[in-house]
């Protein structure tokens, strides 16, 4: 089986490196405004990536909920807590989100898969 989370990040680091060397301001300043809007502030970081979670699976933004599961997992978030998450944002998004749902288990699993393969 292919490494997913792998993939997943090589790419986007790939992809994040082509477009901020074009060196647009109003796109550097998006990807700042996202990377700080996260910090942590009235709202600790896991409820951040949590509400960046639920956002993401309800715009149906794969990219998103990956980016979110990896760094909720990061922050010690566990998967009770995360699939709770997800099941507001099934209740609220409806039923066109189960695929992101199944994807977004699927990722987790491969997230706890790949620290397992460490240990």
């Amino acid at each position: 089986m292919s490494d997913i989370v792998s993939e997943f990040n090589d790419y986007r680091s790939k992809m994040n490196d082509k477009i901020l060397s074009d060196n647009n301001k109003v796109i550097k300043r998006i990807f700042n405004l996202d990377t700080n809007a996260y910090a942590e502030g009235a709202l600790d970081v896991k409820t951040k990536e949590l509400l960046g979670l639920v956002a993401s699976a309800v715009l149906r933004c794969d990219d998103c909920v990956k980016y979110h599961l990896e760094t909720s997992y990061k922050e010690g978030l566990t998967k009770a807590e995360v699939v709770e998450a997800l099941s507001i944002a099934t209740l609220v998004g409806g039923t066109i989100v189960i695929p992101h749902l199944r994807r977004a288990y699927e990722f987790w699993d491969a997230l706890e898969a790949q620290d397992d393969s460490k240990a």
